[in-house]
């Protein structure tokens, strides 16, 4: 099997796995009895919560508090500063943040807050100015993803955070860093020192599913989410998930321990899918292409072809990939794409390759041999087939019929490629 859906979850590093098997085993036991052999549980969790400290940066261990997923800490990031600061009521964030940003913006919005969706333009940059003119004194709230999760489009983080503690300093600043944790630098003390409160997941870099963390710097006005006992400082309340929180930092350590060689090959290896796959295959554009992205990921927008088609047959020759996010499938044309205005015949075949550091050059290769087979196949059969000019890719949406259920206009007259 070639798995290149990193974005949606990655595989236990093998190291990682080792150093949580003792918490299922011998020391098993709950880290907040008082009996001694169940010290070592909790000094794992301290050494764990010390060991991520290091590699980000975070000056105060209490700042690091751990949670069971990325969704949850910016459950808890957003619901906790919208309970510790009552008065105010305007929050600014992106019309390509991950779900579990936008929901809770919507219900918000639904709930007397006023939201601030900014845009992105057609290479899914964000729009700067934009945001710049939402700013204002008494915004409560900016939450902005580091790396978007499914075209890997990075944002300018230390430039946004920068300019909305300039505006006020009391709004709060949150990231959600779960796409670029690991792959990209994260310094709290250095570049995201703006930032308050920072969320990621462990499953996204090599470490267990149902643990993650919330960074909350001190001093940010914020109200606890979870109630319960006096775990995590008294700030979450829920017996910890010991072995998840040892594999974490275990993962942390091994993605300081190899960065530089895993990017440098991972960015090769996404390099030569992406010109592979153009070179092999008319009509396909890439999404986010000429700016910034983390090195594991392409993000494909395939003229003539559906996705879900593409996906099903690439599975059938046991490769693994995916359209966008695991926490958007089945809702619809992508959010994001639709944001950054790709054409809707193209949304429709949006796929995404996400590489990791378990990548071989031999699975890409087969890819590429595969890919375009899939996409050629497909296309034969497809009622758009016969809009197309082979000569030039070029289609015309005023020529073509809509073919996708739920779209219900086309762009009359443009011209896409």
């Amino acid at each position: 099997m070639i798995y290149l859906d990193n974005n949606a979850t990655t595989r236990i590093a093998p190291e990682v796995l080792d150093a949580m098997l003792p918490f299922f085993k011998e020391d098993f036991y709950n880290p907040s009895s008082m009996y001694s052999v169940a010290k070592s549980a909790k000094l794992a969790i301290e050494q764990a919560r010390q060991s991520i400290c290091t590699q980000l940066g975070v000056t105060h261990a209490s700042e690091i508090l751990f949670t069971s997923c990325a969704t949850e800490s910016i459950n808890a990031a957003i619901f906790g500063a919208t309970k510790a600061n009552p008065h105010r009521k305007h929050i600014i964030t992106t019309a390509v943040e991950h779900p579990a940003v936008l929901e809770i913006c919507k219900e918000l919005s639904r709930n007397g807050y006023d939201v601030s969706f900014i845009g992105v333009n057609q290479q899914g940059n964000l729009n700067v100015d934009e945001f710049v003119r939402a700013l204002r004194p008494g915004t409560l709230l900016v939450a902005v993803m580091h790396t978007n999760n499914e075209t890997g489009v990075v944002f300018p983080i230390e430039q946004l955070s920068g300019i909305t503690k300039e505006t006020d300093s009391n709004i709060l600043f949150l990231c959600d860093a779960t796409q670029s944790m690991t792959k990209l630098s994260i310094r709290l003390d250095a570049e995201f020192q703006n930032v308050d409160m920072l969320a990621f997941s462990g499953h996204k870099f090599h470490a267990p599913k149902g643990i993650g963390a919330l960074f909350l710097r001190r001093e940010t006005q914020w109200k606890k989410f979870l109630h319960g006992g006096h775990q995590e400082f008294g700030w979450r309340g829920g017996t910890e998930n010991v072995a998840g929180i040892v594999g974490m930092a275990k993962a942390f350590e091994l993605a300081a321990a190899t960065h530089e060689d895993d990017t440098k090959r991972v960015t090769r290896l996404r390099d030569k899918l992406e010109m592979g796959i153009l070179a092999r295959v008319p009509g396909i554009k890439i999404n986010g292409s000429g700016n910034q992205r983390i090195p594991n990921t392409l993000s494909l927008a395939v003229h003539y072809a559906e996705a879900d088609q593409i996906l099903f047959e690439l599975g059938n020759k046991d490769i693994c990939a995916s359209s966008g996010s695991a926490c958007s499938s089945g809702s619809g044309p992508s959010h994001v794409l639709t944001a950054m205005d790709v054409p809707l015949i193209a949304i429709g075949g949006a796929v995404r390759f996400s590489l990791s550091r378990y990548t071989t050059e031999e699975e890409i290769d087969a890819v590429l041999d595969e890919f375009p087979k899939v996409v050629n196949q497909l296309r034969q059969i497809s009622p758009l087939q016969d809009y197309v000019d082979a000569k030039s890719t070029e289609w015309t949406v005023a020529r073509a019929p809509l073919y996708h259920a739920g779209y219900t206009e086309a762009r009359g007259g443009a011209v896409f490629r």
